[in-house]
């Protein structure tokens, strides 16, 4: 599966007010920016129109609409071919001149299409996001650099898009994992919202880590890659069960976020913290290390369940 992992730099022009966490605000916004960047026929409404499977838009936040006819149905939910990745910190004051660095992975051949996720986002800089004082204006912001690792793709300097190379392919293939009997530490960065036994949980036992990594894995390959991995899903269950967890430091952390679609406010919550796991891991780190660059769980385009894997 191609794969990109792209970092955004702004610096805001006016004073701007965002909420602790900040990927949902930045996902809104950014859909509008796009579907105004891309969209020909603005008095179509996605489902009806006619270049619904050809469009940037539909592709990236109505995905199932950019599908063959009942692929969606047939597969199940189908991914969003992008995570935003908001900063870590919870900073909500910004003044003229303050920068910030937004995260954006992409999955897939939509990498291809990577000048107009830059266009996008010049574009909500003019939009504005967020609130400015008291009057709720927005906050605005340019563009200033689009890097890759330590690859610098595009400044405002030149406007010039060196992309070339800045993608990989991620795959589920065993490599040299170390030794059969371990120790991981896994680090949830960010919100991870799942549910087991059709309720949202605040546990996250080994068996239940790999339920949710090898349904991340399987719906982007099946998506966005060359088709749903070949795995031993029951084996490796069931194998998972036999890794304890502990120390656990995880606990259910409440955000807030204001709905477009449904016009209200709606509460959301998920797992933070760390846990660490021992046993018989190496079969295992291969996919550790897709979700690691993937996440998991409910909501991943907002940024949620970002997870860091720490071998000891």
């Amino acid at each position: 599966m191609l794969y990109g992992n792209y970092r955004f730099h702004i610096r805001f022009e006016t004073e701007a007010e965002l909420p602790p966490y900040k990927g949902s605000t930045i996902r809104g916004v950014f859909g509008h920016a796009l579907k105004r960047t891309v969209c020909v026929l603005r008095h179509q409404e996605c489902p009806a129109c006619i270049l619904r499977r050809k469009c940037l838009y539909t592709q990236v936040f109505e995905t199932p609409l950019s599908l063959p006819e009942n692929a969606a149905a047939r597969n199940g939910a189908v991914p969003h071919p992008f995570v935003i990745e908001p900063p870590l910190d919870t900073a909500v004051s910004y003044r003229p001149g303050d920068t910030l660095e937004c995260g954006l992975l992409l999955f897939g051949e939509v990498n291809l299409m990577l000048p107009y996720f830059i266009h996008g986002f010049e574009e909500m800089g003019r939009m504005g996001i967020g609130r400015r004082g008291a009057g709720g204006k927005p906050g605005y912001f340019r563009l200033m650099e689009v890097a890759s690792g330590d690859r610098l793709l595009y400044s405002i300097k030149d406007g010039h898009l060196r992309a070339e190379g800045a993608t990989e392919e991620l795959d589920l293939a065993l490599r040299g994992v170390g030794a059969k009997t371990g120790l991981v530490r896994v680090k949830l960065e960010t919100p991870l919202r799942f549910k087991r036994e059709g309720r949202l949980s605040d546990g996250l036992p080994f068996e239940t880590l790999v339920r949710l990594m090898l349904r991340r894995a399987s719906s982007l390959m099946e998506a966005f890659g060359e088709g749903e991995p070949d795995l031993d899903y029951r084996g490796l269950v069931a194998r998972a069960g036999a890794v304890a967890a502990g120390p656990c430091e995880i606990r259910w952390t409440d955000w807030e976020r204001y709905s477009n679609r449904q016009k209200q406010r709606m509460q959301l919550g998920g797992v933070t913290g760390e846990v660490t796991y021992r046993g018989d891991l190496a079969e295992f780190i291969p996919l550790l290390e897709f979700c690691e660059k993937t996440h998991i769980g409910k909501q991943t385009s907002f940024g949620l369940g970002k997870v860091a894997v720490l071998q000891q």
